[in-house]
């Protein structure tokens, strides 16, 4: 019988019967699906990856607003970044790096000076060739303030950069053991002079090169010809990612065969995902957690007693179990689970309390309804979340107001622009890039407006500390800070959860949304 099988696997693989009736023949054979399965994936890995085709995408996060510039990417521009951007590294599974456009990493003894060997004869799409001085450029601009690129918070402890030959020399101001992590952020696209030219145009030396962009709409690449690593990327002749903001729509489009796969699954929807024999749901676990962000700087969220009361509001676990559904664990009000090395063990969970909540807000003498803006894209199941969130506040006598925004213009108008939103974070590679891009004080996301001398301060040691257990020990005061001054309510750390198509080869689990983005280079469309 498993001859059979196997012959039947091979046949798929080889485009000579398509997956369902396979499986319809291996389950007359009285074999289980999981075993079936088995036999399919050892036969796909055989085979080995398909050429041709288009990979479709159907994503949450479409904006008119939405550029194809790096500095500013966010949500569907920066899957599409991953097609035709390079890096000069990137995070694999496990939690390593990977070089790219970086062949060799290396540094200073105190981790001070850093220097990235650049790979000869890549070329980006327009024809020239990748040099060191288009790196110096790259992070020149993103370290520029008038970028207001995501990436300039983790950039701004660089003194100096230096081309010289092959090689891209940066010098800190301070110690950075973790540096060739931030080189990993999904802004810091390689481009010709950085970017500074015309950062829009989309040219990098990715797998994919930009042939539409409609911002918000629709984005399509077609594979670059010389790309440097053909061996490991961009196997279908194009990608096309269609932004749907929609999250029944997408379910819809993919079932309908318009896309073979999708982010942002709504937990309350993905047991019935499960049940279509042609999809399968990838549900990952990691540092991406879902917020309301309160402006520290801002009234009635520039007194620490609303927002304490407001933090002490949130059934968290209430949350957990109706939000997420079991997919994702509870938060404690800083951006660090233990996905994370160096964890801070210890720091008490905060609880729904409404009896404190009701002191807090009554020693901040405000009255009146506090505003929370919400919208669909701002996580999955943010409108219910918020809803949620107005319930058990009223136990606590706080009336708590919610705006439903609409899903265009949220990211651009509503997002870092209101004080009191809803939003979520993807987390970062260590905990260093993730309090560098959204707390530290300078940081052009710090999108609670969080400013605290004693925090930059830590956070500066922390990253030239080489000591991991001094270093977990700045880490802990760090989160503690965050926690009980910063203006950040974190009830849970989701899951991310994707669903794609039986027809699509070479996704891989476990590995951030949508393969950390790489998905559409790296995945292929079976026969």
């Amino acid at each position: 019988m498993s001859q059979e099988v196997d012959y039947l696997s091979r046949c798929v693989a080889a485009g000579r019967l398509s997956r369902r009736e396979f499986l319809g023949r291996a389950t007359a054979l009285g074999v289980s699906a999981t075993f079936a399965d088995s036999f399919l994936a050892s036969a796909a890995r055989a085979q080995g990856p398909v050429r041709g085709g288009t990979i479709k995408g159907g994503l949450h996060g479409g904006e008119a607003t939405q550029s194809l510039d790096p500095a500013v990417f966010m949500t569907l521009p920066s899957n599409f970044g991953k097609c035709w951007g390079e890096y000069l590294v990137a995070v694999v599974p496990g939690g390593g790096l990977e070089h790219r456009l970086a062949e060799e990493v290396g540094s200073s003894k105190d981790a001070k000076v850093w220097t990235f060997k650049i790979r000869q004869d890549v070329e980006f799409h327009n024809g020239k060739t990748v040099t060191a001085e288009d790196v110096v450029a790259t992070l020149e601009r993103h370290s520029n303030k008038e970028s207001k690129s995501g990436a300039l918070g983790i950039l701004a402890n660089i003194e100096s950069l230096k081309a010289d030959g092959r090689n891209v020399i940066i010098t800190l101001k301070e110690p950075d053991a973790e540096l060739p992590f931030l080189m990993t952020d999904y802004h810091l696209v390689i481009q010709p002079n950085g970017g500074k030219d015309n950062p829009t145009e989309g040219i990098s030396a990715g797998p994919y090169k930009v042939t539409v962009n409609q911002p918000g709409v629709r984005y399509v690449g077609e594979r670059f010809a010389n790309f440097w690593q053909v061996d490991k990327m961009g196997f279908a002749d194009q990608v096309e990612i269609i932004a749907i903001n929609d999250a029944t729509a997408r379910i819809s489009a993919l079932q309908g065969g318009q896309v073979h796969m999708i982010n942002m699954v709504e937990p309350k929807v993905v047991d019935l995902v499960k049940r279509v024999p042609s999809l399968k749901v990838e549900a990952v676990s990691g540092p991406g957690y879902d917020v309301f962000n309160m402006f520290c700087d801002t009234a009635p969220f520039d007194n620490s007693d609303l927002r304490m009361a407001l933090k002490l509001a949130i059934d968290r676990q209430e949350m957990v179990d109706k939000i997420l559904r079991g997919y994702g664990t509870i938060g404690n009000d800083f951006p660090i689970n233990a996905s994370y090395p160096l964890f801070p063990e210890g720091i008490e969970q905060r609880t729904f309390d409404p009896d404190k909540a009701k002191f807090h807000y009554k020693k901040s003498d405000h009255s009146g309804p506090v505003l929370l803006r919400t919208s669909e894209v701002a996580f999955a199941g943010a409108v219910d979340a918020a809803q949620l969130f107005q319930q058990s506040c009223a136990k606590a006598g706080i009336a708590l107001e919610v705006k439903r925004e609409p899903s265009d213009g949220y990211w651009s108008e509503v997002w870092n622009k209101q004080p009191f939103c809803a939003t979520y974070w993807s987390g970062r590679a260590t905990q260093s890039q993730m309090y560098s891009t959204v707390y530290l004080s300078t940081a052009s996301w710090n999108d609670s407006h969080f400013s605290k001398e004693r925090f930059d301060k830590l956070l500066i040691e922390a990253r030239g500390e080489l000591d991991q257990d001094k270093r977990r020990n700045l880490y802990r005061e760090m989160a503690i800070i965050v926690r009980d001054e910063g203006g950040t309510i974190v009830p849970m750390f989701n899951q991310f959860v994707d669903a794609i198509s039986d027809k699509v080869g070479g996704y891989v689990g476990g590995v951030d949304s949508l393969m950390n983005g790489y998905a559409f280079a790296k995945c292929w469309i079976e026969p």
